[in-house]
């Protein structure tokens, strides 16, 4: 009963929010100073609309303020580049041009690349993987991270037949127990995020679930977006089927220490006046994937420090923004310098996840 009555003030306040403030694409944010903030996204033969989608991919990349974003189906190179000396505290990588190539997206500021490589490259592999996965090796905030980008085979009929190597959800068994082996030999005890346009449903009913071997095991493995895969299809990734295709995957040795790993897909699409249909036209036809990873720093939510993060908290916050009267250490969630809709925003996320 009070899980019932807090999720109905939380959806009023949510409510209140959207009606005093609408939504519209200045309003889009995700990533914070408290947090390393990645993405995938699959940009659709990039750039789908010639110079248009460039200008709008700019400006999302900014508004998501991400330390790591991977990208598939890069078609253009050229422009590509282009579009990254538009983004100043950003740089990029791009090596793989084969069936539109992977590459990355990172903040200058806050990443240090250590190396960036491809595996199963040879032939034999390239059955499995018509893209060879890529891997970027990164120090964020003295830690070393290992992410590895992916784009699987599409399509098929959601039936494994294994053994018939044309079989599109055999290729994708294949490809991503093939990931595991790679991480279970190769990277064991480093945090590894396995990410990308994977082409399937990690929700799916065993015997025909292409990631089954890797959800068993999950005293080393876990998808960050399953709550997602399960939930309402009005949240997944690929809204045209709809379907929910793209995944960020980590390792035990992120899920077993004292993280908050909040996954959600980003929903460009309703922060544009023209929603889905302007988003498909001129951006992608699949929505970003995001991980927040929170380095032990929810007792800021507290601001009424009674060791508790729940309605009262987030009363306080709205009675410091409609009174104009917080300050820059106490409600600034988002470390720029004023108290308002945004850090409401944060904090009713956070509480909604909580």
């Amino acid at each position: 009963m009070k899980q019932k009555y807090f999720r109905k003030i939380i959806l009023s306040y949510s409510f209140l929010i959207c009606l005093l403030f609408g939504q519209e694409l200045e309003n889009l944010s995700f990533g914070d100073h408290h947090s390393f903030d990645l993405a995938t996204w699959n940009i659709e033969w990039f750039p789908k609309n010639g110079q248009v989608t460039v200008e709008y991919v700019t400006e999302i990349i900014n508004l998501l303020d991400l330390d790591i974003l991977a990208i598939q189906e890069i078609d253009d190179v050229e422009m590509f580049n282009d579009m990254l000396s538009d983004l100043p505290t950003y740089s990029g990588y791009l090596d793989s041009y084969w069936f539109a190539g992977l590459g990355y997206i990172y903040n200058t500021e806050t990443v240090e690349v250590n190396d960036f490589y491809e595996i199963y490259t040879t032939s034999e592999y390239w059955n499995s993987f018509p893209r060879s996965p890529m891997v970027m090796d990164l120090n964020f905030r003295g830690q070393n991270y290992l992410i590895i980008n992916n784009h699987f085979k599409c399509c098929g009929d959601g039936i494994i037949d294994y053994g018939n190597n044309s079989d599109e959800e055999f290729r994708r068994y294949m490809a991503i127990n093939l990931l595991k082996e790679f991480v279970d030999e190769n990277l064991a005890g480093k945090n590894v995020i396995i990410l990308g346009d994977l082409n399937d449903d990690i929700a799916e009913q065993d015997p025909n679930n292409v990631f089954q071997d890797i959800i068993d095991d999950n005293e080393h493995y876990f998808f960050t977006d399953m709550s997602t895969a399960l939930g309402n299809s009005s949240d997944w990734s690929y809204p045209s089927w709809p379907s929910h295709l793209d995944h960020i995957l980590v390792t035990n040795e992120l899920f077993n220490i004292p993280n908050n790993l909040e996954a959600i897909v980003i929903k460009v699409d309703q922060y544009l006046e023209g929603g889905w249909y302007e988003y498909d036209q001129n951006i992608s036809d699949h929505r970003p994937v995001a991980l927040k990873i929170s380095f032990g720093l929810n007792q800021h939510y507290d601001l009424n420090n009674d060791g508790e993060i729940n309605e009262f908290d987030l009363q306080s916050l709205i009675s410091f923004v409609m009174n104009d009267d917080g300050t820059d250490e106490v409600g600034d969630f988002n470390f720029d310098q004023k108290v308002n809709i945004f850090d409401i925003l944060l904090l009713t996320d956070f509480l909604q996840n909580y």
